[in-house]
Formats: structure tokens, sequence, C-alpha cells
């Protein structure tokens, strides 16, 4: 493939770029990759008049069809895209539902789903959140036991998720549950569109260990849901959620906020030369930050490339989600390295530098190689749709 932007393309990450300098406050720092579900009222405020100019502009889904809401731009416009608010740290915008819901729903979904659904993802109406993981089920998630048993014209639904980003301000959950409990379990679980205020469903916060609460466990207890919320086949479920997954896992967000920080990092320390004398291995580290943040982006460039000739990444989308999060993980590793015992103060302090991002990304990003699908669980998939070894 030829990594170079065509000049339509440069000029449309040149509009973006002015969109966002106009949108966001002058002295705008914006949240931490896995910070935004923290986000004030503010930050709040500016998301929805963000997601409302986005909407206007059609750019919320751009690269879906224009029959379902979107300007069936490029895949590499919505890689653009997608780098630049993750670089300058927007919030507002589609989140899962354009993600990955919506692209499941155009895939499997019938017309009455197409028409309900997506509009309300493409106005910016609706946030959606994902059900999958369970206590018991996390790398392993066909090991899923939320059942789903259909009773008359409804599918009645108990069991517990658990690691849901943002279900407490979410509208509908894009829910996996076992349907066949007597089928091998990856073929015996359907997915379903799920209201997030349906009588039965519990929501409780989680604290992570960065004193966050953007997780949740989400409990079923006889919930009813109308058959036609079933999306795609009987028991096709899991076919669904990998699918689904793979789009997770193709996005560019990883290098985009790595390379703004480590700018951030590099501007810090060409201001306190003394620092570096002191730890004169942070020249190297840096350096070496950096060669890896363009071997990610390139990775990540590649993604659109396969989904323009008619690929849905598989391996490939594994890889880019491997090497990021374990990317942005070395990144926050040296950020502590550099500032040493400062790096330990947290936003609030006066004497933080970087307002206190370093210390909170570091505690952040432990989840990074967790979700989503582990570091472990992508190797895997490398190793058997990649390179064609047997499974062990």
């Amino acid at each position: 493939m030829d990594f170079r932007l065509t000049p339509e393309e440069e000029a449309f990450r040149q509009e973006v770029r002015e969109f966002l300098r106009q949108e966001l406050p002058a002295d705008w720092a914006g949240a931490d990759f896995f910070g935004a579900e923290e986000a004030g009222d503010s930050t709040r405020e500016i998301g929805r008049r963000i997601t409302k100019k986005l909407v206007e502009r059609k750019w919320l889904a751009m690269a879906w069809p224009k029959e379902h809401g979107g300007l069936e731009a490029s895949h590499m416009q919505q890689l653009i895209y997608n780098e630049e608010l993750s670089y300058h740290a927007a919030p507002g915008g589609g989140g899962m539902g354009v993600a990955w819901v919506g692209p499941a729903i155009m895939l499997y979904g019938t017309e009455e789903q197409k028409q309900r659904f997506l509009p309300d993802i493409t106005s910016g109406k609706v946030t959606w959140c994902t059900l999958y993981s369970e206590p018991e089920a996390g790398s392993d998630l066909a090991a899923l036991q939320t059942s789903a048993v259909q009773d008359g014209d409804d599918f009645v639904i108990n069991g517990q998720k658990i690691w849901t980003t943002g279900a407490q301000y979410s509208d509908w959950g894009w829910l996996a549950a076992r349907t066949d409990p007597e089928a091998p379990k990856h073929k015996g679980i359907s997915t379903f569109v799920v209201p997030m205020d349906a009588p039965g469903i519990t929501i409780r916060p989680l604290v992570n260990m960065a004193n966050q609460t953007g997780f949740n466990e989400v409990f079923f207890d006889n919930v009813r849901i109308p058959k036609e919320n079933l999306v795609g086949d009987l028991n096709r479920g899991w076919y669904h959620v990998a699918v689904a997954l793979d789009y997770e896992r193709s996005g560019i967000q990883f290098y985009a906020r790595a390379r703004r920080t480590l700018e951030q990092y590099l501007s810090l320390f060409q201001e306190q030369h003394a620092a570096v004398r002191r730890n004169p291995q942070t020249r190297i580290e840096l350096a070496d930050r950096y060669v890896e943040l363009h071997v990610g982006t390139w990775m990540s460039y590649r993604i659109p490339y396969l989904q323009s000739q008619g690929a849905i990444p598989n391996y490939e989308a594994s890889i880019s989600k491997l090497y990021g999060s374990e990317f942005a993980q070395r990144v926050a590793s040296t950020g502590m390295r550099l500032l040493g015992s400062f790096g330990l103060l947290g936003p609030g302090s006066a004497y933080a530098p970087m307002a206190g991002q370093i210390g909170q990304s570091y505690v952040q990003m432990v989840a990074a190689t967790i979700g989503g699908g582990t570091s472990e669980v992508q190797r895997s998939i490398i190793a058997t749709r990649g390179l064609g070894l047997p499974r062990g």
C-alpha cells in the first residue's frame, strides 16, 4: 500500500484540525484515553456541543452508507478523523454505537432494525454500551453464561455482566447471551439490543485502581425484551461478536493519543535540562518510543487499506491492538521514569508536571492490555489465523 495521503485526504485532515481548533477551548488538555468516562459537567457540555456539530456535518458516522446517515467517506478519511479527535482528546462523538454496534446491525440486522436503530446513532441521540464480559468469562468470552430464554414473543434475560464501560450513561446495550445451553459454547450464543432502563436491570459502578468509575457491573433479573431485539440468526451470535471486536481493535487511538503525550514529554524535558543530565538514558528511551510510535501508526494505517479492498481485518487488527496497547503502557512507564517522584503527583497538585496526567495515565494503562481482548488472546489470534500455527 501507499502510505502517503492524497491531496484530498491531507485537506480533510486540515479541515478536521480547524474544526477542533474552533470548538475546543484554547487551553484544552483533554481527558486521558481511559479517563473520558470521568469527565465533569463542563467537559460533557463541550462533548454534547461537538457531537451536535459533527451530526450537522455528517461526520459522526462518515464512513457509513448515505442511506443510513453517513457520507460514504473512505476508510482512510474515517481513520484521519479518528486520529485527529484522539490526538486532541476531543469529547463527544458516536462512541460504541458508531464504532461497532451500528456496523454489526448493518451486517446482520433486519431492515426494521436498521430503520429503528441506525438513525438514532448517526443523529447522536443515543449512547450505547457493550455487554460482553462476565465474572467467569473474560478472555474466554465464549464461556459466558448470561441466559436469554425465549418465552412466547419475548426473551427473558438473567445473569451478570462486568467491566461494562459507560453503562450508567447508556440508553442501549449491545448484549451477547447464551440461548442454547446444550450447544458447544461457541455455537449457543446470540446477540441482542437491550434498553438499559428495562425493568430488572441493575447497574452498579466499579471503582478501578485509578479511583474512577467508568466500569460497571450490570445485573439482569428476569429482564424481558421482545424477540424483535434479537440481531442476526439465533445461536450465531459468536460470529457477530467476533466481527464487532475486529472493528474495535482496528482503531488508531492508542497511537494518536501517545503522539500527543510524547510531544508533551519532549517539550517538558527540553525545558528541564537538569532532569536529562541526571538520567542520560532519557534521550534513548524517548527515541525508542518515537520509533515505536511510527511503527504502530503505519500498522494501523494498513487497516483501512484492507477495508477499502473489501476485507474485514482479523489478525491484522489484533496485531494493531496488541502492539498499540503494550506501546501505550511503555509510553506511560517512560513518563514515570522521566519524572521520578514527581510522577506520583496527581491531578490537582500545583507541583505536578503535565497537570498530573503522567501518574494517572500510568495507573490507567494497566487495563490497556486487558480491555477489548487481552494480549494473550491477541497473540493466539495472530499465531493461528495470521501464521497458520496449530492451536496449542
